[in-house]
């Protein structure tokens, strides 16, 4: 199996997510807005993934990550979520701090270690933020979920996950109270800008704006 750089593993990383998206062809240009980088400095890094054959690229017409790309991805989110599992439960990092330092355990390259990884910490299914932790072979389990905004007046579910993940949402929602497993319902949805009341955990009545709303993930009950 070819070894990929750690450059290269966030690049295919960053390729499966837009893929995921629903693009059936990713430009060059989104992976540049999704790497932070110039289109210019792209073309090269996909012309080595090229020749790895974890991608298909031809220029002007798009990248497509083939099953071997998604394969090694999937290994690399894996690391990634374990290991902000292992910081936050482990060693009290709390779910803002995590992203960053699990940016750079996730290249370690040793399978036994994430192995046992996983089994120390009890085989979780969610990282920290709620996302889906991929099994050794690949396999995620998903579940059905909806952004907090869609949600109707009256209607009850829980926080399952965030789509943002910065820490400056992260500490937004550590300082108004919501979090991962709270139990919420709708109390009010304003029609003039789509604002929220919502009532947390049968006890606690917070305000939020549309955008809050959209970046928070529930299950309906």
């Amino acid at each position: 199996m070819m070894n990929l750089t750690t450059a290269e593993e966030n690049y295919l990383k960053a390729i499966y997510h837009l893929s995921e998206e629903g693009k059936k062809s990713v430009s060059t240009n989104d992976v540049a807005a999704e790497m932070n980088t110039k289109p210019a400095s792209v073309s090269d890094m996909l012309r080595k993934l090229g020749e790895k054959e974890v991608i298909q690229y031809r220029k002007y017409y798009g990248v497509h990550i083939t099953e071997e790309g998604k394969r090694r991805a999937l290994q690399t989110i894996r690391k990634h979520r374990l290991w902000e599992v292992f910081l936050v439960e482990k060693l009290n990092f709390a779910w803002d701090e995590v992203h960053e330092v699990a940016e750079e355990l996730e290249h370690i390259q040793s399978p036994l270690l994430i192995q046992r990884l996983d089994a120390f910490l009890n085989f979780p299914k969610f990282d920290p933020h709620g996302d889906p932790i991929p099994d050794e072979y690949g396999d995620v389990r998903s579940r059905p979920r909806i952004p907090l905004n869609e949600m109707e007046v009256d209607q009850s579910g829980q926080i399952v996950a965030v789509k943002d993940s910065s820490a400056a949402f992260l500490r937004y929602l550590d300082k108004v109270g919501a979090y991962i497993g709270a139990r919420i319902k709708v109390l009010d949805k304003v029609e003039f800008d789509g604002s929220l009341e919502i009532l947390v955990d049968q006890k606690k009545t917070l305000f939020m704006s549309k955008d809050v709303g959209s970046n928070i993930l529930v299950l309906q009950s």
